[in-house]
């Protein structure tokens, strides 16, 4: 930083705000700090009295903020994404469609430990809309070495670093299990809430079948979901310890290869998560029932952009798997699933 005439001034970073006063109509901002003094600028300054600016004075090899930035923003902007115009340094991520937020979490550890660089985002793997802002970056600096921004870029070569994945419109078959909705003696209050969810990220139910607790009726309509064209399959009730419970071994009975009975995630932890051949099979706890947010909201919208639900995945839901029941939801703007 030097203090320089305006006059000397073209070309250079300005250091400070300079402020411009009309008693009784404004006062304001005239230019900000990080402002490129230019020759129309020189008359403006000196009709406010400065004769002298404190600037920084533009080097090879060296980047301005807003120009840093919206490199920065190249580099780790992945699919689904668009950036805003810079300003003060900071140029914005935003989503491109609905979908999920999809952050390779290494690159990104790796981006921030370079000095001077910021990528702040939103929690990994949340649903997002169209126009929600993912990513803010910017330097610390007025100037920054460009070293450091190529540096970024050569990280960010090996894989999207920030990406909405978008949601895929599933073809999906419903399991109501539970005698005592099957002979009617109450009513199916299960399948209307899986259907909404369901639908409310662009899916279809197909079929909805309900079946008694009975093992091999529960494969028997698993089996006939699958030939019927169902992408996904959900099963409801019948997942607890009971013994008249069996929906997890007609799942079994049904040929589907188990990922996990269980999740660390409350309330759901009675979640079952399967697999015939491509095909997903989620046990779903009674909790979705009667719960706004459960491990349902959480594992859903991985299954709708395309990833192959794994243990080790639901395992890492433990970290943030308890959900606070908050008077009123702000989900997904909450700690809820956040290890996921």
């Amino acid at each position: 930083m030097q203090i320089v005439r305006v006059e000397e001034a073209i070309g250079n970073v300005l250091c400070h705000d300079i402020t411009k006063i009309i008693p009784g109509e404004f006062k304001g901002e005239a230019f900000k700090k990080g402002h490129i003094i230019t020759a129309e600028d020189i008359p403006k300054l000196l009709k406010l009295g400065k004769e002298h600016l404190y600037v920084w004075q533009m080097k090879k090899g060296f980047l301005h903020e807003n120009d840093a930035g919206l490199r920065l923003a190249q580099a780790v902007k992945g699919q689904g994404l668009s950036m805003t115009d810079p300003s003060e340094g900071k140029v914005n991520l935003i989503a491109g469609h609905d979908g999920m937020v999809a952050i390779n979490e290494e690159l990104l550890t790796r981006i921030n430990m370079i000095e001077e660089i910021v990528v702040a985002t939103r929690n990994n793997n949340r649903p997002v809309k169209k126009g929600d802002k993912i990513a803010s970056v910017r330097v610390i600096p007025l100037l920054i070495d460009e070293t450091k921004i190529a540096m970024v870029e050569k990280i960010a070569q090996q894989t999207e670093v920030v990406a909405v994945k978008p949601f895929h419109s599933y073809k999906v078959g419903v399991i109501t299990t539970g005698s005592e909705v099957y002979h009617g003696r109450i009513q199916d209050k299960f399948g209307p809430v899986v259907k909404a969810k369901v639908e409310g990220f662009g899916c279809q139910v197909v079929q909805h079948i309900l079946v008694p607790d009975d093992a091999e009726e529960i494969a028997q309509a698993v089996k006939s979901l699958l030939a019927n064209g169902a992408e996904l399959i959900l099963t409801t009730g019948g997942m607890s310890v009971d013994p008249d419970d069996v929906t997890p071994s007609g799942i079994r009975k049904a040929g589907a290869e188990i990922v996990t009975y269980g999740a660390p995630v409350l309330p759901g932890s009675m979640l079952m998560v399967a697999y015939l051949g491509q095909v997903p099979v989620l046990g779903l706890p009674g909790c979705v029932m009667y719960h706004k947010t459960t491990v349902f909201d959480l594992v859903l919208p991985l299954v709708l952009t395309g990833q192959h639900i794994t243990r080790p995945m639901v395992v890492k839901l433990g970290m943030g798997g308890l959900c606070l029941e908050c008077e009123v939801c702000q989900y997904p703007a909450c700690s809820f699933g956040t290890g996921a």
